[in-house]
């Protein structure tokens, strides 16, 4: 190498041999190559990942998905995880991701699903703002825009009565956690969406009593036509239909699982 370069590398001496000024102005660069070419072999030769798109909503995402990455990541090793963000229900048509999570009683046409959780609704509130009053009725409402229940319906089956109108009402099951952290007021919010804020003590449960809803979020994914005998693939009928209207029967009835759940 001396030779073909010209110049000397090495300071051979008694005791050891040690880099040259030359040697030592070469390092940093040899060094950079050997990264670069150790990369490529992983990237060429390494085993591949396969890759696994999933599309949920910005608020699943944000506050179910992303503290649990590291558990589907374990369960998943050599998966490459794509999110996408639905922003709109044609969304799930348009971008054709391997598995969808969505929000309903679980009947999609031509979707097979998988029960996750359901939707469990309670008032919560930060601490402090409980522990300035004696009822926390009187506190302000923070309520979400959407086709979760709501105050109404939290009133006429656990209160005695009608309580006071919201003073914000939000759009987004994001902002409206971040909204009740801020102390705005009560939100009535999901135990599920909003798990990791009350383990952490940012938010607290005000009331033992809870809104359950019949809708929760599912694990769906397309059903894969049938193929004949000739190779061309067919509609699904009646049987099939039915056959699949079963499967989200058994699935309702099992318990949500504790972690993730993904079909082969």
């Amino acid at each position: 190498m001396e030779e073909r370069l010209g110049v000397s590398l090495f300071e051979r001496q008694a005791r050891g041999v040690a880099l040259s000024l030359q040697g030592e102005a070469w390092l940093p660069h040899v060094q950079q190559a050997l990264e670069r070419f150790t990369h490529s072999a992983d990237s060429l030769f390494a085993a591949p990942r396969t890759r696994l798109s999933l599309m949920a909503t910005v608020s699943l995402i944000e506050l179910w998905i992303v503290p649990r990455l590291a558990e589907l990541q374990a369960v998943l090793p050599r998966r490459q995880l794509l999110l996408s963000t639905m922003h709109r229900w044609p969304d799930y048509a348009q971008a054709e991701a391997d598995l969808d999570i969505r929000f309903g009683e679980g009947d999609w046409p031509e979707r097979d699903s998988h029960r996750l959780f359901g939707e469990v609704l309670t008032p919560m509130a930060t601490p402090a703002l409980l522990a300035s009053v004696d009822d926390w009725r009187r506190l302000p409402r923070i309520a979400v825009a959407g086709p979760r229940l709501g105050w109404r319906e939290w009133d006429q089956r656990v209160e005695e009565g009608p309580g006071s109108m919201p003073v914000v009402r939000l759009d987004s099951l994001v902002q409206a956690p971040r909204a009740a952290e801020a102390g705005a007021g009560v939100l009535l919010g999901s135990l599920p969406l909003c798990q990791m804020a009350l383990e952490a003590g940012r938010l607290r449960r005000a009331s033992p009593e809870t809104l359950p809803m019949a809708e929760g979020y599912w694990l769906t994914w397309r059903i894969a036509p049938p193929i004949g005998n000739d190779g061309r693939t067919r509609a699904v009928g009646p049987a099939s239909r039915e056959s699949s209207r079963r499967r989200r029967a058994v699935s309702r009835q099992a318990p949500p699982p504790l972690g993730w759940s993904v079909p082969a």
